[in-house]
């Protein structure tokens, strides 16, 4: 199965996690949807793909690509994102520290 840097190695791949509070899953599952939409259509995203771990319901996992650092950064300064971060206090284990982002670069 294809991936989007098969095709292009330059794309800039994101993988971000996060571990929802104790009775917080559901909310924090909701936040995370809610942003799906909105990044799709912002400039320089290949893809937005939610996961969430098969064995623990309120982990939470990003794939992401994108043409370029400039383009996370914006996104990462857009406000849905920014309203979506004033709540990762009360939803995250670790508050808004226990957003984990790595910023990968596809070498093989």
């Amino acid at each position: 199965m294809a991936t989007p840097t098969d095709d292009d190695r330059s794309l800039l791949t994101v993988i971000a996690h996060m571990k929802a509070l104790p009775g917080k899953e559901q909310d924090l599952r909701e936040l995370l949807e809610s942003l799906v939409d909105p990044t799709l259509a912002e400039d320089g995203n290949v893809n937005y793909d939610l996961h969430v771990a098969e064995d623990d319901p309120g982990r939470f996992f990003f794939y992401e690509n994108w043409t370029g650092g400039d383009k996370l950064d914006a996104h990462l300064g857009a406000p849905h994102l920014q309203d979506a971060v004033g709540r990762l206090d009360e939803l995250l284990e670790g508050g808004a520290g226990g957003l984990i982002i790595t910023r990968l670069k596809r070498i093989k």
